[in-house]
């Protein structure tokens, strides 16, 4: 109840990439799936509110409840390219998991929607931002450009916002990529990253 905005956001943004993942992996199987998309519709409606004002009990008790469906979701299925590539730039840049989580979560998912796209599909319509009129891949793209506003709407800034010098990334281009694929986590995404994707991705974030 007393978690500042940016916390509140930073963590919530974090919950909806694991359910986001969990839905999405190679590893997903009918238990995880089951809380993964409760998880999301929550997490959609209530994070805003939570960030706009800390003391609606109501929807503390709800991102309560997602964030455990979240991470029911995950450590069934494991999570994928996000947390992948969000570990090494935590460790070299000293930004916060959940800030680094959803820098990373419109670029990594308009990846990884090439392939398993259905499902991607699917979470976009339990967001409202496609129905069953829209073809997947469309429902797909729409998933992508609403997770861009609302990550935005939460206020997560950019790598360059919280001070993250940009030659210096670049120059650790190579051991992020290294160190995103040793974790294991990208290989679960559908779309299976090379080390070259993986660095295009990083680029995106400049």
């Amino acid at each position: 109840m007393t978690a500042p905005p940016k916390i509140t956001a930073a963590t919530g943004v974090d919950a909806l990439t694991h359910c986001i993942e969990a839905y999405t992996s190679r590893k997903a199987q009918p238990l995880s799936d089951i809380f993964a998309l409760s998880a999301v519709k929550k997490i959609h409606k209530y994070l805003p509110v939570c960030y706009k004002d800390g003391n609606n009990v109501k929807a503390r008790l709800k991102m309560s409840e997602a964030a455990l469906e979240a991470g029911i979701a995950f450590n069934n299925a494991s999570v994928t390219i996000v947390h992948g590539m969000s570990r090494p730039i935590g460790a070299l840049f000293h930004i916060a998991h959940g800030v680094s989580n959803a820098v990373l979560l419109p670029a990594c998912m308009e990846f990884a929607i090439e392939e398993n796209t259905a499902r991607f599909a699917e979470i976009s319509r339990l967001m409202g931002v496609a129905d069953t009129k829209t073809s997947d891949r469309g429902a797909a793209q729409a998933m992508v450009r609403e997770l861009a506003r609302f990550c935005k709407k939460l206020g997560i800034p950019t790598l360059a916002e919280l001070g993250v010098n940009k030659e210096e990334f670049m120059a650790q281009l190579d051991k992020m990529a290294d160190d995103a694929l040793e974790s294991g986590s990208p290989q679960n995404t559908m779309r299976i990253p090379t080390k070259e994707q993986i660095i295009e991705i990083y680029k995106k974030l400049f």
